[in-house]
Formats: structure tokens, C-alpha cells, sequence
């Protein structure tokens, strides 16, 4: 059975900064790569003493900027550097380097000749920074001139269907490799290196690992704590959370967290996806067991599925997919974990007498009205698309208006309550900035109870100006708790408290 082992890669620009990040994530290491293309040009002249300060097996690493990464200088400066590193090996093998990565059109028989004779293994590596590779095993059986060398293939998926394929691929390969997945598609590849059969997985300090953000790095503490990864095994079941972006995304540690309460074998892993199809071929590739459904998949995936609960029906919204023997059943959990947040939040036992808003028009938009009108309040959708926001009122016999500064007076009749369902406000790490304020043309009286389903930020613009307007407010980690406590339930049979 394979256990891959988890590598810190090393960017900072000295050796001694280097060393600090290996202190401080030791306990969840258990080799490191050194990234000599990252250290200033002074500190590449000491790189050999490096292996005997690490105390870890530590790979010799000086990418190319072709190959994704910092090193710009001509390859006969390449290999002086590579040569000084192996130069004059110590007896005590540990204090050489244990891996040198040599890509796969760098031969230069004298390096690997003193590879070989200093018990230095060579990880013969190819990377595809834009694109997938097709015939993975293939590729992987040109590399491997040698049993003593371990390829490995680095590339870029353009979705989630190309990382299906990479997992069904290396079945294909029975020797040691490595193998894994880029972007932010990749991250399974990661946290599943074991199903990959891969040797190693890669993690980044979250201190340096904007150096590598292309590469969609965890941090090994992140990789091992929350994502169980040196506990995950062939027996291990699989769950997650689909969608798109999947930016920012707190289940993991609820679900995760529950697995090792009750001390089942399992791990639940983000999975971005374009489509829901594309999901669900994941899933099955993978033999995952349950799948948290976030935007903008809850409305799309109920096509993929063999059938619904009523609640899931009646809300026109899914988030919430299981494994059956014979296909995927789906639930929504979505209006379980609001009601009971909204009851919290605001003291209420029903909604009698009050007007609420809902912002958006979404399936999670759906999930709050059917909350509203079991609570037996009333109502007003408000969304840009107008059609949208009719539709969901029309099933519930709500009143509906546009998103904009011309409903302001809409808004404010129906503002005792408001539920604001979209991701507008959510931080997008992507584009490094916050979304606006959705309602930002109302002004607030102070006495609203103000609901943001968005849970990160923690105060997303507009909970930041109802709060200084003196409302009452509240983000949206409550309904994720919530939720997701009854996702446990449906995914394991067991209740997670």
C-alpha cells in the first residue's frame, strides 16, 4: 500500500529562512524540496550544507522558468550549481541530498553518474504549466529509463474532467512515480495522492506560498490535520464539496473534524467543478460516497440524479447528493440549517407579523423562501433578474421586485427581516478583492435583523454597515454548521453531535 510522503517546498531567498519553516511545520513533514531557484544569488553558493542543517531527506530542486519556475540564468550555470550540491558527499548519506530533480530533457551524464554513486535518487520530472497530458502512463513509461529514477508529471488541467482522467490513468502505472494536478482544479490530486499511487505530494508554508499560487499548494499542517491525509488508505470513503469558484469553503473542517470524532476512515475534499456532470464523473471515478452541493450547481444537478426528496422538490434546489447502490439521490439541507440559524438569530418562533427580504434568486435563494414561508412570514424576492425573483414568489405567493435603487421603497416596507443569499460580498482570492454591497442603496433604520449566508469574510460590507447603522446581524457559519450537521447525518447514518 502506498503512503505518500508529504514534501515542504522551500522559496524563501536564504537557507536560514528556509530552515525556519521547516521548524515550524516539522511535525507534519517528512522531506522538503529545496527550491534553489528562489535563494538570492549569494545563498546559492552554500546549498551544500543544506541536507545536514535540514535534518529531513531534502530534494535538490533549480527550476527553469519554463518549467514554472524562478531560475533565469543559462543551463551551464545550472549545472555548476547542480554539481556544487553534489560535490564532495559525506559517508553519512543523510547529510546529502536525497533527490535531485532533473527534467526530462536535462541529461548531463556526469550529474547523474555522481547521483548514482552518492545514493542520490533522480526524479526524473516533466511539467506541462498550460495543459493536461493525454497519455499519462505512456509518458510516465518513456521517462523511466531506469528502475532507480521515479518520474514525474506536473501539468496544468483545464477542468475537472481532465483531473478524472489523470486518476483513471494512473491505474495504468505500478512503479513508483509522481504524479499530481495544478491549479486550482488539483487540489484532490493533493489531498488523494494515495489513490494516485504517488510517491510524494507537495505542500507550501502558507507564509511563501504565494511564490507558488499556481500550483494551488495546501499547507502541510492544513494537508494533514484537516484533510487526515497520513490516515487515508485504499478503505478510505470519500465525500466533498462541488462547485465553482469554490473560493473560500469552512465544510472540510466541519465534516472532517466529525469523521475523527466518531473515528470513521473517511475524508471530504473540495472538488471545483464547471458543471455538475463533470462532478458526478468525478465522483463515480473516485467511488466518492456524498457530495455538498454549492453554487452554481443546486438548480443543474438535479438532472444528474436518479431521484429527490420532497423537500428538495419543493425548494427546486439541491445541496446536498448521496451514493445509492443504484444512483445518486438527492436532499436539500440548505433550509434545515437556515431555519434553525434564522430562529436563533432572531429569537422568533415563526415569522408572523414580519416582513422579510430575500437578496437573490438563487437555490439558495429557493431554501429561504420555503423558510420564510414556513415560519409564516411575508415576503419580498428581489433580485437583477427580475424573472428569476418572480418565479420563486410565485410559488410561495410572494410579493417580487428588481435589485436595484428604484425598489428602494420595496425594500424598506420589507426590511424587519433581510436574508441576503448571494456571494456578493464573499472575498475572491482570485481577483484579490471584496465583491460590493448588493443593497447598497438602502439606508438602515437600525431596528433590521440583517442575515448574510456568506460566512467569509465574517463581515462582509453589508453586515459592516448594518452593524454601524446599529442592526442586528449575523453571517452565515451558523446555516453552514447547521447544514452540514445534517449532510454528516445523511452521508454516514450517524448524527455528528
Amino acid at each position: 500500500m502506498i503512503h505518500p510522503k508529504v514534501c515542504l517546498c522551500l522559496t524563501c531567498e536564504t537557507i536560514e529562512e528556509d530552515l525556519k519553516m521547516i521548524e515550524k511545520y516539522r511535525n507534519w513533514i517528512d522531506m522538503v524540496e529545496l527550491r534553489v531557484d528562489y535563494l538570492s544569488p549569494d545563498e546559492r553558493l552554500h546549498i551544500r550544507k543544506f541536507p545536514s542543517l535540514a535534518g529531513l531527506p531534502a530534494i535538490l530542486t533549480i527550476r527553469r522558468q519554463v518549467d514554472g519556475g524562478n531560475f533565469i540564468e543559462g543551463e551551464a550555470t545550472r549545472t555548476i550549481l547542480f554539481s556544487r550540491a553534489l560535490a564532495f558527499a559525506y559517508q553519512d548519506i543523510s547529510k546529502n541530498f536525497a533527490y535531485i530533480d532533473l527534467e526530462e530533457d536535462f541529461h548531463v551524464p556526469g550529474l547523474q553518474d555522481a547521483a548514482f554513486a552518492f545514493g542520490t535518487r533522480i526524479i526524473r520530472s516533466y511539467h506541462n504549466m498550460k495543459d493536461p497530458i493525454q497519455d499519462i502512463a505512456k509518458k510516465m513509461d518513456s521517462m523511466r529509463t531506469t528502475g532507480y529514477e521515479i518520474p514525474k508529471i506536473a501539468c496544468m488541467p483545464h477542468s475537472l474532467r481532465d483531473v478524472t482522467s489523470m486518476f483513471e490513468q494512473s491505474k495504468l502505472i505500478d512503479y513508483e512515480h509522481i504524479l499530481l494536478a495544478m491549479g486550482p482544479f488539483g487540489v484532490p490530486s493533493r489531498i488523494l495522492a494515495q489513490r494516485l499511487g504517488s510517491f510524494l505530494s507537495y505542500s507550501s508554508p502558507s507564509e511563501t506560498r504565494g511564490n507558488l499560487c499556481v500550483l494551488n499548494h495546501l499547507d502541510p499542517r492544513t494537508l494533514v490535520e484537516t484533510y487526515n491525509f497520513r490516515l487515508i488508505d485504499d478503505d478510505t470513503k470519500i465525500f466533498g464539496v462541488t462547485g465553482s469558484p469554490l473560493i473560500a469553503t469552512s465544510s472540510p473542517l466541519i465534516h472532517n473534524a466529525g469523521y475523527r470524532a466518531h473515528g470513521m476512515n473517511a475524508v471530504y475534499i473540495p472538488v471545483r467543478s464547471d458543471t455538475p456532470e463533470e462532478a458526478i464523473e468525478f465522483a463515480n471515478q473516485l467511488n466518492i460516497k456524498g457530495l455538498s452541493v454549492t453554487f452554481p450547481h443546486k438548480q443543474a444537478i438535479i438532472k444528474e440524479l436518479k431521484q429527490i426528496s420532497e423537500k428538495t422538490g419543493a425548494i427546486g434546489a439541491c445541496n446536498t447528493v448521496v451514493r445509492r447502490e443504484d444512483g445518486w439521490y438527492g436532499y436539500n439541507t440548505d433550509s434545515y440549517g437556515l431555519k434553525k440559524a434564522l430562529m436563533e438569530f432572531t429569537g422568533l418562533q415563526n415569522f408572523k407579523h414580519k416582513k422579510v427580504a430575500i437578496i437573490g434568486a438563487g437555490g439558495a435563494a429557493r431554501a429561504a423562501a420555503n423558510v420564510v414561508k414556513e415560519l409564516n412570514g411575508k415576503c419580498c424576492i428581489f433580485n437583477r433578474t427580475v424573472s428569476k425573483a418572480r418565479y420563486i414568489a410565485e410559488l410561495y405567493r410572494f410579493k417580487y421586485a428588481a435589485l436595484s435603487p428604484d425598489s428602494v421603497d420595496m425594500l424598506d416596507l420589507y426590511s424587519d427581516i433581510i436574508i441576503q443569499t448571494t456571494s456578493v460580498g464573499m472575498v475572491n482570492t482570485e481577483k484579490k478583492q471584496n465583491l460590493i454591497d448588493p443593497i447598497f442603496f438602502y439606508d438602515f433604520n437600525g431596528h433590521e435583523f440583517v442575515y448574510d449566508i456568506v460566512y467569509e469574510p465574517k463581515k462582509t460590507p453589508l453586515l459592516r454597515r448594518a452593524e454601524a447603522a446599529g442592526c442586528h446581524i449575523q453571517n452565515g457559519y451558523s446555516m453552514l454548521k447547521n447544514q452540514g450537521y445534517e449532510q454528516f447525518s445523511l452521508f454516514t447514518g450517524e448524527s455528528y453531535e
